[in-house]
């Protein structure tokens, strides 16, 4: 059987992108053992952290938006950083049904702490490419996510 350029580069691609995700999710269990927190809930204070700098909304639904996940699984992310008083719900004087995340003085520590988000052999790798190569590859991964979210079936 032969096989066809498109089916051997889909090929490479999911080949690729499995190993990113193994290295993160081993990249995920090294801070989770060595800080007690999952790269996700790493990901969620530097968002919310974003947020308060920039003095945007920070309600479950905007921080869901902006770590590009679910409501529900950043639900599980903000109850269990809440259960380490690492952040904290605060409902609105203005409209009761509102409620706004605000990281406590621990999360503030923890993000000022924290190692990077990515591994730093990765982050040094790539602050050593030339510009134009980082935006290519920046870029590249970008439409890969745009294909992959072409088909609203998938």
């Amino acid at each position: 059987m032969e096989v066809l350029p498109e089916q051997h580069y889909a090929q490479r691609i999911l080949h690729a992108m499995r190993s990113m995700i193994r290295a993160v999710d081993v990249y995920s269990r090294k801070l989770n053992a060595e800080w007690g927190l999952t790269a996700q809930q790493f990901f969620c204070l530097h968002a919310l952290a974003e947020a308060e700098d920039a003095f945007e909304e920070r309600t479950l639904t905007q921080i869901a938006r902006s770590m590009n996940l679910g409501g529900s699984s950043v639900i599980g992310i903000i109850d269990r950083l809440e259960a380490k008083q690492l952040l904290r719900r605060v409902r609105s004087s203005m409209d009761r049904r509102k409620v706004y995340l605000e990281l406590t003085q621990a999360g503030r520590e923890i993000v000022q702490k924290a190692p990077p988000l990515l591994p730093v052999q990765f982050s040094v790798a790539l602050a050593a490419l030339e510009q134009e190569e980082q935006k290519t590859i920046t870029e590249s991964f970008e439409r890969i996510v745009q294909l992959m979210s072409a088909d609203p079936d998938w």
